[in-house]
């Protein structure tokens, strides 16, 4: 007896990808890297537990669309973060996955042609070797964990990574976190609540059981301890921002009640902004004053910043794309980068320094 099909019925094809294991044979983590994102982490988490009183700044592109510009981006900024290092910390953000609310360009890793080839699994491996790169520069990466499988493919890259405002209120992405070798940030919900980042920060915290894969490619039950370095990000949300004096505390509120630690990360960009970027600096230097005024939950600032300023659409004729100009969201340029950052360390340093000599 023959059975009409009942799977697959709107599968096209199914392409073979290389394992994880794969990948990084071709592209093999140097102990230059590997020393640079390990103590990329161990900051990081030693700004969490308050051991160390300087913010963090996540900073960079919206998306890596170019992994030339992206580079050079990269050498400005690991300069511009030994100017400042004394009072901020500086890690470079490195997204090369793009949510979307409906159709669009999903990323470098998704399809770095820019075509609509999705030719991704040369997109992994030069993802793979773009976040090399930045580490061999010195800096440490962050990243948005967006598809459930990717981390497995350069997460040993990775110092800092985040949840998306869509994904925050997803269990896989709890899970996965849940797993992760970094500190992981949930953002608020597009709405603006703050719930979903809290309760997923409490689901992170605890160990999971849940079907992954394996580095050879296999699928397996995943096992995790649980990441106790879980913490929110403010983006604002349903028509107005969330970064004020008000909205933090609120925040602060939210996470005693749920016995986590007071760790807030303000993302200036997205509504905290209107995704307007020349708002940006008008965002970081309010987060700045509440530091300088002695708040002691915000821990961290993310901005969005390439070398030109604005964004641009994606052309038909990829050689007409600008050099160092966002495809995605508008970003600020280089010379602001620069006076956002000299701005925002000149107004909490005798803070920060009171800060490190009262230890």
């Amino acid at each position: 007896m023959t059975h009409p099909a009942t799977e697959n019925l709107n599968i096209a094809a199914f392409d073979a990808m290389p394992s994880p294991a794969a990948i990084k044979q071709r592209v093999p983590l140097s102990d230059t890297a590997a020393a640079v994102v390990l103590e990329g982490r161990r900051t990081i988490k030693r700004i969490l537990d308050r051991e160390d009183p300087r913010p963090m700044v996540i900073i960079g592109p919206c998306s890596i669309h170019d992994p030339v510009a992206g580079l050079d981006y990269a050498r400005r900024l690991k300069q511009l973060a030994e100017e400042v290092s004394d009072t901020l910390y500086v890690v470079m953000r490195v997204y090369f996955e793009k949510p979307r609310t409906t159709t669009g360009w999903k990323g470098f890793i998704n399809d770095p042609r820019m075509d609509d080839s999705f030719h991704i699994a040369e997109g992994m491996e030069r993802g793979r070797q773009f976040l090399l790169d930045v580490a061999e520069i010195g800096l440490p990466s962050a990243t948005e964990t967006l598809d459930p499988i990717a981390p497995q493919y350069y997460g040993d890259l990775i110092s800092w990574a985040a949840i998306g405002a869509r994904t925050t209120e997803s269990q896989t992405h709890r899970e996965i976190a849940s797993g992760l070798s970094t500190p992981v940030g949930f953002k608020n919900g597009t709405d603006g609540s703050l719930d979903a980042a809290v309760n997923g920060c409490l689901s992170a915290s605890h160990p999971h059981s849940f079907l992954g894969m394996n580095d050879a490619g296999e699928t397996s039950i995943v096992r995790t301890r649980g990441n106790r370095y879980s913490h929110i990000v403010l983006r604002g949300g349903g028509g107005r921002p969330n970064y004020d004096t008000v909205s933090v505390s609120l925040a602060e509120q939210l996470l005693a009640k749920a016995k986590l630690p007071q760790n807030i990360i303000i993302d200036c960009s997205h509504a905290n902004s209107w995704k307007k970027p020349e708002l940006q600096p008008l965002v970081l230097k309010d987060v700045m004053h509440q530091i300088r005024e002695g708040s002691t939950s915000i821990v961290g600032a993310m901005i969005e910043s390439f070398i030109e300023a604005g964004n641009q659409p994606i052309p038909a004729d990829l050689s007409q794309l600008r050099y160092g100009c966002s495809v995605t969201d508008a970003c600020v340029g280089w010379d602001t980068t620069t006076a956002m950052l000299h701005t925002a360390r000149d107004t909490i340093k005798s803070v920060i320094a009171q800060r490190k000599s009262a230890k």
